[in-house]
């Protein structure tokens, strides 16, 4: 019996699928590509960079800082952090207090009833809906006429209430949900983004953001971090908290380990399988999870990945057939070039580092 606890926890300590990120190889891996990348981003050929690292096999290989960042520095990916809203859920799910994604959102918002602009089709609105930004609701980010544009939301107080008066929107230059694929019309959106954490809350009787320490932030041993919060003082999954590079790579890490970690099924594996499988089609080449985005990466060989991102060129990244993980944070907001920086440092240094 000894023999075989002793087993057990050696394969614990060296198994990725089922430990903790080995922190201790950091910048221990050679590569000439990674060294031309380095050099590159310190000279500024990609702007405002602030961290690169990389896990491989659950081991981080490559960790650098620039542009005045550090190991303890905290970063706001912006919407990267909508992620978090899919954790919440799937915790939710797993804990008993939401049914499953298919609940109509309603059920937890009654203390939001009435709403304006009244139409019985809103009462079919499922939290799938808001998780795949593809709600009937007219709120659109990308399109600065929309009645629910986030610019519009972050004037008023209650951001759930902000999204739940919106009228049902039409479809007079796109195709019909009926007819897009997965039957889904992706249409990208903050105000989605942000309700789910306050169905959450009103799920669980008690705050969001405590269930969220509790139940992710703990077993992850994720302690230094700065959350932000809606006007109502709900935690803002909209986007905005800010966390080191480590505990980025943490989240993505556990996707990866499908919702394992250090021995423990933090999320469940369904869960995960379900927010990392695509829902709706977000663009040409790019579809779309659970507040996850899901498109290949590579340079000669294309592989499939699915990663949280923002503002700035922001992308934490998973690639399951390589079993890599990949954090880049930057400042670049609102640069134009910002996603393809962080686009060519996966598909011109990193991927064909890693798949060798």
């Amino acid at each position: 019996m000894k023999t075989i606890k002793i087993f057990i926890t050696i394969l614990f300590s060296i198994s990725p699928l089922f430990g903790q990120i080995d922190f201790s190889q950091a910048n221990k891996t050679s590569h000439t590509l990674l060294s031309e990348m380095d050099k590159k981003i310190t000279n500024g050929d990609y702007e405002r960079i602030t961290s690169v690292l990389i896990a491989k096999d659950g081991k981080l290989i490559y960790e650098k800082y620039y542009n005045g960042a550090n190991q303890d520095s905290k970063h706001n990916v912006r919407s990267g952090t909508k992620t978090i809203a899919t954790f919440l859920t799937g915790l939710a799910i797993d804990k008993g207090f939401i049914g499953s994604e298919k609940d109509k959102i309603y059920k937890y918002l009654q203390h939001k009833m009435p709403v304006k602009n009244p139409d019985p089709r809103k009462e079919n609105i499922t939290l799938e809906d808001l998780l795949t930004m593809s709600c009937m609701l007219e709120t659109d980010d990308g399109n600065y006429v929309s009645r629910g544009h986030e610019e519009r939301m972050y004037y008023i107080e209650d951001w759930t209430q902000f999204l739940l008066d919106l009228p049902v929107r039409s479809y007079p230059f796109n195709l019909p949900p009926a007819e897009q694929p997965y039957g889904r019309f992706f249409h990208y959106s903050s105000a989605q983004a942000a309700a789910v954490a306050e169905i959450v809350q009103s799920a669980i009787g008690s705050p969001a953001d405590v269930f969220l320490k509790e139940n992710l932030f703990t077993p992850l041993e994720i302690t230094d971090y700065k959350l932000h919060y809606t006007p109502a003082k709900i935690i803002n999954t909209a986007g905005g908290s800010e966390y080191q590079s480590r505990d980025f790579l943490k989240m993505i890490q556990l996707c990866l380990q499908n919702g394992e970690w250090n021995g423990e099924q933090v999320i469940s594996k369904d869960w995960i399988q379900k927010a990392t499988t695509p829902k709706a089609s977000a663009r040409k080449g790019v579809e779309y999870g659970y507040f996850l985005w899901i498109n290949p990466f590579g340079k000669d060989k294309k592989y499939d990945a699915y990663y949280m991102a923002g503002n700035g060129g922001n992308k934490i990244v998973a690639i399951p057939k390589l079993n890599v993980t990949v954090v880049i944070t930057t400042t670049n907001y609102n640069n134009r070039s910002a996603h393809g920086y962080s686009d060519e440092l996966m598909n011109n240094y990193i991927v064909p580092t890693l798949e060798k």
